[in-house]
């Protein structure tokens, strides 16, 4: 990951934290939506510097090359606007990058902003279902280690088949006899202690 990751929860600090290269896009954009839709209020989340109206409208992602846009209603905006270039697959959140301001159409962006405003604003229209994900197989690495080791399948069993997900897709993604060896070792380790995947170091 190359997006900033702030320790504060204040914008303008959040713009001091920065990158270089996509602070003045990060300053540009933030000061057009405050003009064009001064209503909305900031807040920082996901590392990211958020408006909101009733509900979260857009953000965006101050990365080392790019700064990244994010609206959250994105998926219902699809057809007014050819901005998005991320996030296809996903149901409500689409996003697009940002390099330069050359190459940001500011006109579309600006219907976009105030369309999204506006959708936000409108009670009646519902927001999407959340997308369903499709579901992980067990790793035979895996499901044979669990066999031996009563207290990581215990630990396993216990969690949310999300936090599940999380090691399930560490090991699965390891190509490595090497990493896959080492990766069921810390996960067996941290499953005995009951700790999550993002835990797992202090197992």
């Amino acid at each position: 990951m190359d997006c900033l990751r702030p320790k504060t929860h204040d914008p303008d600090l959040w713009l001091d934290f920065a990158p270089e290269a996509s602070r003045p896009l990060a300053e540009q954009i933030r000061h057009w939506i405050l003009l064009w839709e001064p209503d909305l209020t900031e807040s920082i989340k996901w590392n990211m510097l958020c408006f909101s109206g009733r509900k979260l409208v857009c953000g965006i992602s101050a990365c080392k090359k790019h700064l990244g846009i994010t609206f959250f209603r994105g998926t219902d905006l699809r057809s007014i606007t050819k901005l998005f270039n991320r996030g296809e697959g996903n149901t409500s959140i689409p996003s697009f990058q940002v390099r330069s301001l050359k190459e940001l159409d500011a006109k579309a962006f600006q219907r976009l902003l105030h369309a999204a405003v506006a959708l936000d604003a409108d009670v009646t229209v519902k927001p999407p279902p959340p997308k369903q994900r499709e579901h992980w197989p067990m790793p035979e690495s895996l499901a044979n280690a669990l066999k031996k080791n009563n207290a990581a399948a215990a630990g396993f069993e216990s969690f949310k088949p999300t936090y599940q997900r999380e090691y399930l897709v560490w090991i699965s993604t390891a190509k490595r006899p090497e990493t896959i060896a080492m990766r069921l070792e810390e996960t067996l380790r941290a499953l005995a202690a009951g700790k999550k995947w993002a835990q797992r170091k202090d197992a």
